[in-house]
């Protein structure tokens, strides 16, 4: 990190260097395609809700994929620079390793449910992971409650609403007790019951130590939320700061 990035952070985080992202001069380009990502570059403190935010297009998503190991572990490109999440360097972590870190709510949660019963798509990551039984009913049990839907566990996910089904891809990323959470683009596709359940989900998780990316192609969603924003433009970044009002006029 540049003495002139040092000072950016110290002055975006009022000094709290426990910082559990870090990234560091990351471009990522897709076979056969332009760049994606170009020369990225930021941190972000343990805790906070962190808005990453731009036009479909400008790199959210391809950035957030970086971030869970996706790629280059999945995902095959061209990349360069560095990520850490809580201080490991994600090229020496495996998939299962990071899962266990850092977990991702798709924008379409069709692409992350297949189990027959919600109580099974909460345990599958566990038992994918060799988690004892008892240890799985237990974490299934607790992240049912603590995201109320219990009333859900025998349900058949592709039954479900589409507030619901965000429920449950949560709920199978929970039971892994991530310490970061990356919703990509969830509230677009909401009612307003189902916008407000996320709404209080999420600020249940920051209350307890969670860190939270927030992912939209517009801040209107969020920005009262988030500690933070980043906004990209063309895989760059051009702005990352405190200032709301300064996030709301870059969209309007």
């Amino acid at each position: 990190m540049s003495a002139l990035q040092l000072i950016i952070y110290i002055l975006l985080t009022g000094g709290n260097m426990q910082q559990i992202i870090e990234v560091q001069n990351l471009s990522f380009a897709y076979p056969n395609r332009g760049q994606v990502l170009k020369d990225i570059s930021f941190c972000v403190p343990k805790g906070q809700i962190v808005g990453l935010i731009g036009a479909s297009g400008c790199g959210k998503s391809t950035l957030c994929l970086c971030l869970a190991g996706i790629i280059p572990h999945s995902i095959k490109g061209k990349m360069k620079g560095k990520i850490w999440i809580d201080s490991k360097d994600v090229m020496d972590c495996t998939l299962p390793q990071l899962a266990q870190k850092i977990g991702m709510v798709f924008q379409d949660p069709d692409t992350q449910l297949f189990c027959p019963t919600v109580e099974d798509e909460l345990a599958f990551a566990p038992e994918n992971l060799c988690i004892p039984p008892g240890e799985i009913q237990q974490r299934v049990s607790k992240t049912l409650k603590m995201i109320d839907i219990e009333h859900l566990r025998y349900r058949n996910p592709s039954q479900l609403s589409g507030g619901e089904k965000h429920l449950v891809a949560l709920g199978a990323v929970l039971t892994l007790d991530p310490d970061i959470l990356i919703f990509d683009e969830v509230m677009p596709r909401l009612d307003e019951a189902g916008k407000s359940k996320i709404e209080q989900v999420i600020m249940q998780l920051k209350s307890q130590g969670k860190t939270i990316v927030m992912v939209e192609h517009h801040p209107g969603y969020f920005l009262h939320m988030i500690d933070r924003g980043i906004v990209l433009e063309n895989g760059k970044i051009i702005y990352q700061g405190l200032e709301k009002e300064t996030i709301r006029n870059f969209f309007n």
